[in-house]
């Protein structure tokens, strides 16, 4: 359950009056997410997500979360569109927490996505990738790799709960990715979260990106690490090459990356399952054991993160460099 502050009819009625979207047929809570309140509304005129910020969203993030899925929108993205009032407001209060009327994509996401489906999250994250690039409000990756080691420290000795030696053994390995964590790489704007629970599909069709509140300025090839270990991992923990490869073919049929790009996918994908997994045992030590959400075991990326330590170079991946200039071979 994903829902943490109640919206009352009144209240709704209330909040809806300045709006132009008929008159309310249902109103009713998503499971989805953990980072925010969200209603699916459903009017006489159309179907619309209504969206309550919750404590661990800054309010100063806002408006470049707005601006950000605005902006996409008018470029030709599949996204949520915020929608104003009659007073020009996008933004607004709602029970006690800062809010948002979205439109509402069709689709639903699925748990293990085809190769088809990875294909076309390359493209569309390479769309984004450039299509962003006009959003004139920045934000820094606040879980950035300036953040981990910090993170772990405040996880401590805590971190043996998942074995004996675990917090010198991740301390090991965050320093070899931190070492070699490149400096040199195309930047913009990535979403940061585009978990396949994030992207919606009707069949194979790629319909929607949505859930941009991690969405920051980082390395563009690190939001590529990113949906490497959240799209092409089984069920059993196994990397599928075939969905890897699909996924590359369908970036770069978008946005072709340098070779220094390519070749720093094991760090970026080595970096990303770090993130992941500091950020989930966090979370799995801390959250109350009454509370609204179950934290995820954070082993599935210490797994991930196994793999990416593992492997001998990015053919690992399906990734091969371009062949020198001159080279028919």
């Amino acid at each position: 359950m994903a829902v943490y502050t109640t919206v009352d009819d009144t209240t709704l009625h209330a909040f809806l009056a300045g709006y132009d979207v008929g008159d309310v047929l249902s109103f009713a809570g998503i499971a989805e997410g953990v980072e925010n309140s969200n209603y699916l509304l459903r009017t006489t005129k159309a179907n619309y997500i209504l969206t309550l910020y919750e404590k661990r969203v800054d309010a100063d993030d806002l408006p470049f979360f707005i601006e950000l899925m605005t902006h996409l929108s008018d470029a030709g993205m599949n996204c949520p569109v915020p929608l104003a009032a009659r007073n020009g407001r996008i933004l607004h209060d709602i029970a006690g927490r800062h809010c948002a009327l979205f439109s509402f994509l069709d689709g639903t996401f699925s748990r293990f996505p085809n190769r088809a489906k990875c294909r076309a999250l390359g493209a569309s994250l390479a769309e984004l990738h450039l299509k962003a690039q006009g959003v004139s409000r920045r934000r820094a990756n606040a879980l950035g790799p300036a953040s981990w080691t910090t993170l772990l420290t405040s996880i401590g000795a805590d971190a043996d709960i998942l074995g004996t030696g675990m917090y010198d053994t991740i301390t090991g390995r965050l320093q070899q990715i931190l070492q070699h964590w490149p400096d040199d790489l195309p930047h913009g704007i990535i979403h940061a979260d585009l978990f396949p629970n994030n992207v919606l599909f009707v069949g194979d069709n790629l319909t929607g990106l949505i859930d941009f509140y991690f969405a920051c300025e980082d390395i563009l090839a690190y939001d590529v690490g990113i949906c490497l270990n959240s799209w092409c991992f089984e069920a059993d923990g196994s990397f599928n090459m075939t969905k890897s490869r699909a996924l590359m073919q369908g970036y770069e049929s978008v946005r072709p990356l340098t070779d220094k790009e390519k070749s720093a996918i094991p760090v970026l994908a080595a970096g990303s399952a770090m993130r992941f997994f500091l950020t989930r045992l966090y979370d799995w030590i801390h959250t109350p054991k009454d509370a609204l959400v179950s934290p995820k075991d954070p082993m599935e990326y210490w797994a991930i993160l196994r793999f990416h330590q593992s492997v001998s170079g990015i053919t690992a991946y399906g990734i091969d460099l371009r062949p020198p200039a001159g080279d028919a071979s």
